[in-house]
């Protein structure tokens, strides 16, 4: 088994708007029905979803030096809005699963495998 990280990215602005409330509640049902489903399946996991892009700080890095920013670190209209850690056999079954997350509007699900700690070599 080897675990993925699913990352969800989302345009916030499909939220926004007369039809945003009803928009995120269906959009959260399918999450639930997504963890559901992983539990009927027998996939260990884990996830949360994330508070609004400009709730974020970052930190950006050049050679050494530091600077904080607030805001996201994407310049760009989709934001990091929540993630899985799934524990799957391969990268076939983890992108399997990540084309079940719910997106509304455009975005992306990012599908990476997680680096364990102790494995130097992988």
């Amino acid at each position: 088994m080897m675990q993925y990280m699913l990352t969800i990215h989302e345009d916030e602005s499909v939220y926004a708007g007369p039809n945003g409330e009803a928009i995120l509640a269906d959009t959260l049902a399918k999450h639930m029905a997504l963890a559901e489903a992983l539990v009927a399946a027998g996939v260990r996991f884990s996830g949360e979803r994330l508070k609004p892009a400009a709730t974020a700080t970052t930190i950006r890095w050049d050679h050494g030096t530091h600077q904080v920013h607030d805001g996201a670190f994407s310049e760009s209209h989709e934001e990091l809005g929540g993630f899985y850690i799934i524990d799957v056999a391969d990268l076939d079954e983890a992108l399997s699963w990540a084309k079940r997350i719910a997106i509304p509007g455009k975005g992306a699900v990012e599908v990476r495998p997680v680096w364990p700690m102790d494995d130097a070599d992988a």
